[in-house]
C-alpha cells in the first residue's frame, strides 16, 4: 500500500515558539515517525513575502532560524524532506494556472484571508499576492501530491479552497492528475496556546510568546512574567486557576496531572505564592525545551551543514514538482513540442 503523502510548512518570519511546537510541531515528528507517511515539510519564503515584500531581510534571516527549530524538534531529513518554497519554481507555474479557475469575489469570502486581512489592518491596500495566497498553497499541495495536511481547525477554509480548485482543475480538464487534500487537525487540547500574558494568540508582535531558541535564563525570566491572578497579592489569598496562565500552562506540558490538581487545590484554597507556583512550571517547561534547547545548539554549529541539507530537500522536492507540472501541462494541451 502506498504511503499517504504530508505537506506542512511555515512562513519564515521570526523563530518559532512553544505555541508552534504544541500546534503543530510535536505532531509533524510524530507522523514522520509512525512510518505511515511521505512527509514534506516547506519554508514558505515566497508566501512570507505577500506581506513583508519590502522587508526581504527578515526572511533571509528567518529561513536558518526555522531549519534549526525543526532540526530541533526532531524532524529528520532522513524521513522528511525539508525543502524551500522559492525553490521550487514549479510552484509558481502551477500557482498561474490555477488563479485563472477561481475568481476574486471567492478569495474575498475566505473567511481565514478575510480575518488575516483585517488583523493585518491593510485596508484599501491589500497586496494581491496575499490575497490571491490560498491558490499559491493549492499549488504546494498539489504539487507532491499531498492527500494529508496537518493544519489548525482556522485553517479550514483554505483546504476547502484547495478542494474547489482541485475539483475544478480535474473536471475542466477531464483528468485526475490532481489530488483533493484533506486537513489533518491536532488532537484535542493540542490547539493554540495562550501568551504569557494571557492574550488567545501567542505571537512575536505580540512579545507574550517562550521561543525553542530561548536560553534557560530567557525561559525563567519569561515564566516569572507570566499573567496569574491580579488579585492573588498575598500567598494567604485563594487565588483563580481559570484564566491564569501558569496552570494553563501546567495543563498543557506537565504528565503529572495529580501533581497539578494538588497545586491547583491548594492554590484555591489559600496558601501557594505566585513565585513557587512560577518556579515549578519553570522547571516543567526546561524539562520539555532544554532537551530542543540543546540539539538547537549543537545544529547551529554548523550553519553551512544545515544550508547544505535545505539545498538537498529542496532539490528532491523540485523533482516530484517538476513531474506534477508537466502532468498539468498535459492535461491542459501546453506541452507543444513533446
Amino acid at each position: 500500500m502506498a504511503k499517504k503523502v504530508i505537506l506542512t510548512a511555515d512562513r519564515p518570519t521570526g523563530k518559532l515558539h512553544i505555541g508552534h511546537y504544541l500546534g503543530s510541531l510535536k505532531n509533524r515528528v510524530a507522523l514522520q515517525n509512525s512510518g505511515d507517511y511521505q512527509t514534506y515539510v516547506m519554508i514558505a519564503d515566497v508566501q512570507a513575502l505577500t506581506d513583508n515584500a519590502r522587508n526581504p531581510e527578515k526572511i533571509r534571516n528567518s529561513l536558518i532560524q526555522v531549519a534549526l527549530d525543526y532540526l530541533a524538534v526532531g524532524l529528520d531529513p532522513e524521513k522528511s524532506t525539508i525543502l524551500v518554497q522559492s525553490q521550487i519554481p514549479a510552484l509558481n507555474e502551477l500557482t498561474m494556472y490555477y488563479l485563472d479557475l477561481v475568481n476574486v469575489a471567492r478569495l474575498e469570502r475566505n473567511p481565514t484571508v478575510k480575518t488575516e486581512i483585517k488583523q493585518k489592518a491593510f485596508g484599501q491596500s491589500i497586496p494581491a499576492g496575499f490575497l490571491v495566497y490560498p491558490v499559491s498553497q493549492t499549488a504546494d499541495i498539489t504539487a507532491f501530491k499531498a492527500d494529508t495536511v496537518p493544519v489548525g481547525d482556522d485553517q479550514e477554509p483554505m483546504m476547502e479552497q484547495a478542494r474547489e480548485i482541485v475539483r475544478t482543475f480535474n473536471t475542466t480538464y477531464q483528468t485526475n492528475v490532481l489530488v483533493e487534500p484533506q486537513g489533518y487537525f491536532p488532537p484535542k487540547g493540542q490547539g493554540r496556546l495562550p501568551g504569557l500574558d494571557g492574550n488567545a494568540k501567542m505571537s512575536k508582535s505580540l512579545d507574550n510568546a517562550i521561543y525553542l531558541a530561548d536560553t534557560a535564563d530567557e525561559l525563567r525570566q519569561k515564566v516569572m512574567s507570566m499573567y496569574t491572578d491580579p488579585n492573588h497579592i498575598h500567598v494567604a489569598d485563594p487565588g483563580q486557576v481559570e484564566g491564569n496562565m501558569v496552570f494553563t500552562y501546567l495543563d498543557v506540558f506537565d504528565q503529572d496531572k495529580a501533581k497539578v490538581a494538588e497545586l491547583k487545590a491548594e492554590y484555591q484554597h489559600g496558601g501557594l505564592g505566585d513565585v513557587k507556583i512560577k518556579r515549578y512550571l519553570n522547571d516543567v517547561l526546561d524539562g520539555v525545551l532544554g532537551p530542543i534547547r540543546q540539539r538547537r545548539e549543537a545544529y547551529a554549529r554548523d550553519i553551512p551543514a544545515v544550508y547544505a541539507m535545505l539545498q538537498q530537500g529542496s532539490a528532491q522536492a523540485n523533482e516530484v514538482a517538476e513531474r506534477t507540472l508537466q502532468e498539468v501541462r498535459d492535461a491542459i494541451g501546453l506541452n507543444y513540442f513533446k
